[in-house]
């Protein structure tokens, strides 16, 4: 049993190693593919596991601690670190499942009319800031108001 593990993981290493120098049409592909999204090769891989939609520096620093995985370049991970590495990525909300979730949760606060849901949908800062200066993220570039002089000093 031992040896056919073995022969897993070395399956593994020589396929990942296929895929890593596969070209399609002149495009070679550059990195590993963990939670939907494809990970640069030549980063640290606490580094390259942000790149995830949903996880961010401590989430990837805590993965690699629950996976007692150091924290070396992408390539250099044997073919059981990565399927271990895909299963415990797998077990977040990540990529378009977050992003579904949260469109799911702003869409309720539209419906239900509560004072975030409108300021959502009037494209104005929900979470208390000032608007009457600032909030140019929100509300977009400036628009000058014609007929508005500016005031003579």
């Amino acid at each position: 049993m031992i040896s056919l593990r073995n022969s897993v993981g070395m399956l593994s290493n020589v396929s990942r190693q296929l895929i890593q120098t596969i070209s399609f049409h002149g495009l070679r592909i550059q990195g590993l593919r963990v939670g939907n999204t494809e990970i640069p090769n030549d980063k640290r891989l606490e580094t390259s596991l942000q790149h995830v939609y949903g996880i961010g520096r401590s989430r990837a620093h805590q993965i690699l601690c629950d996976l007692n995985i150091g924290n070396k370049l992408t390539k250099e991970l044997t073919g059981v670190e990565l399927n271990s590495l895909r299963e415990e990525v797998s077990r977040y909300l990540t990529g378009e499942d977050l992003r579904r979730c949260i469109k799911n949760d702003v869409e309720r606060l539209v419906d239900i009319q509560c004072y975030r849901g409108i300021r959502h949908s009037q494209g104005l800062p929900c979470r208390g800031q000032r608007t009457s200066t600032n909030a140019r993220t929100r509300k977009g570039k400036r628009v000058a108001i014609p007929g508005k002089k500016k005031p003579t000093r």
